[in-house]
């Protein structure tokens, strides 16, 4: 075998809290062969992405140590490297893809402007040769009209375009090393596997190496050659991909692979109420104007959507990114303009201003996608869960304080901590608070906007699950955008295909996935990698 491209050997890292010393990782080696893809998993906070971030020196220098272990690159010790040198290194020989595009991509640069940082510094490109290989790695990630998106600002794009744009800027200059740290965890099934195919065909072009960090293991088993397993910063089990699938020797390993949401939720009660009906549902957003400022051009994010939500019932929503899963969301909960029919609870909203449909909020909430920014830094739990009540004008102090400790108690974390601030707890958590504060204003529906596409494995088995109970015991109605369809599979009686803000089919969950009467359907049920095996 060749000799490693890079090299770590007992890396140890540690974080200094307040007075006390925190080891985050524990004398962690392994070796990277060139054109080899080493995936490290784990659950979150087990070390994986610190690890990765202290290979490029970019953890926190005032709070961060590495007593000891070392780091050797093309016979270069990574870790000791001056800045100089690390930053030609950086984005250059080895390249990262962040797992937060939302807040790795710069809101005030354009799209080129990002893109072509790297290729100006490293390459030293001229603007317009920088301008063409943009337009070439744009092509190359798949977004459309990559010409026409070269002005765009990251909040211009979807999540899964974002996610795009961060793979193209990682794989700029061509790298030796690619550190892809959850480089799909926002994208839905088919761009998932696009993204993974284009990494293995460049990997391949490059003779790439590539350090793949993920909590998904479907992922993981069609995409790595050697797997290390991490728990609280220590290496439980390092093997072959093929050995740690089929005879996985550590407890931990074993309940990592066997973490997959199963089962189906209670059937709907045959006497239960029509919820919710939205008929003929359009949002069109203006693309383009003329020259007194009268829209001339729309982008068709819904149109001409149908549905209809009983109470304690559960309707999946599945589709690409930019399919107009969460706008068709956001038009229901009135957050943006829409037109079209809505009856909720037998009485029509959609005619109703801001001020008239506060009432209605009460009985129609949200869980956000982001666990990390749904939650204000500034305010405590408690703050969070009763700041519906206090708008609402819903009880006194004392009996707030007894819904906020009832809340928390039915999405299993402890009433005790909610004096504490959301930095204070893990992304597990974070969604199990986003999920408590829906509940203290006992909605009859509440929209889940992947509530799970940020969490590992594990703990999106335990959200499930609560949701599950949650739903059977207050008979509530979900609405459950995601792109994870073993997820939907595992939580939802209907489920509504979309594309293109287009319904293409709907039915009951069980009919979709046995027998898909449309193509693009077939297309993202072969395209999640649990459903082919």
């Amino acid at each position: 075998m060749t000799s490693p491209l890079l090299s770590v050997k007992d890396l140890a890292i540690q974080f200094s809290v307040g007075n006390k010393t925190v080891d985050a990782v524990h004398q962690l080696s392994f070796d990277l062969h060139p054109g080899e893809t080493l995936a490290i998993v784990g659950e979150s906070g087990s070390g994986k992405s610190v690890s990765t971030l202290a290979l490029l020196q970019l953890l926190p220098p005032a709070s961060s140590r590495i007593p000891s272990g070392s780091a050797i690159f093309k016979g270069k010790e990574l870790l000791h490297c001056s800045e100089p040198e690390i930053r030609a290194i950086r984005g250059n020989r080895i390249s990262m893809i962040f797992q937060e595009p939302m807040t790795s991509l710069n809101p005030l640069h354009t799209i080129e402007k990002q893109i072509s940082e790297s290729l100006l510094l490293h390459k030293q490109m001229s603007r317009p040769a920088a301008k063409a290989r943009v337009i070439e790695l744009l092509e190359l990630v798949g977004i459309p009209d990559p010409a026409g998106r070269l002005a765009d600002y990251p909040h211009q794009l979807s999540g899964g375009q974002k996610q795009r744009v961060m793979i193209a800027m990682a794989l700029a200059n061509e790298p030796d090393i690619l550190i892809a740290d959850e480089p799909t965890t926002a994208l839905d099934v088919t761009v998932q596997k696009q993204v993974l195919e284009l990494i293995k065909s460049l990997q391949k072009t490059l003779d790439m190496a590539v350090i793949l960090i993920s909590h998904d293991l479907n992922v993981v088993r069609h995409n790595a050659d050697h797997i290390v397993v991490m728990k609280q910063g220590h290496v439980v089990e390092s093997n072959s991909c093929e050995a740690i699938f089929n005879t996985p020797l550590h407890a931990y390993t074993q309940t990592l692979i066997h973490a997959e949401p199963k089962g189906r939720p209670a059937e709907v009660p045959e006497n239960s109420a029509r919820l919710l009906e939205a008929d003929n549902l359009r949002v069109h957003f203006p693309v383009q104007r003329n020259f007194w400022g009268k829209p001339v051009r729309f982008m068709k994010a819904v149109h001409d959507i149908s549905i209809a939500i009983n109470e304690g019932e559960t309707l999946g929503i599945v589709g690409e990114s930019g399919s107009g899963k969460t706008t068709l969301g956001m038009a229901i909960l009135k957050l943006i303009n829409s037109e079209g029919r809505i009856n909720f609870a037998g009485q029509p909203i959609e005619h109703l201003n801001q001020a008239q449909f506060r009432p209605f909020r009460k009985d129609i909430q949200i869980v956000f996608q982001d666990p990390y920014g749904s939650l204000s830094p500034r305010m405590s739990i408690s703050q969070i869960i009763a700041e519906g009540l206090d708008i609402h004008q819903i009880g006194s102090k004392e009996s707030q304080d007894q819904v906020i400790i009832e809340a928390m108690q039915e999405v299993e974390l402890d009433p005790d901590m909610r004096h504490r601030y959301p930095h204070e707890f893990s992304g597990g958590q974070r969604q199990r608070i986003a999920i408590a504060r829906a509940l203290a204003l006992k909605p009859k529906l509440i929209i889940l906007d992947e509530p799970t596409s940020a969490l590992d494995r594990t703990v999106q088995v335990q959200v499930i699950e609560l949701l599950k109970r949650l739903q059977e015991k207050h008979g509530i109605a979900y609405i459950f955008i995601s792109h994870d369809l073993a997820v939907v599979k595992a939580l939802s009686h209907r489920v509504v295909v979309m594309k293109q803000g287009q319904i293409v089919e709907q039915a009951d969950c069980n009919t979709l996935f046995a027998d898909p009467k449309e193509e693009y359907t077939r297309e993202l049920l072969s395209a999640a990698y649990f459903y082919s095996e």
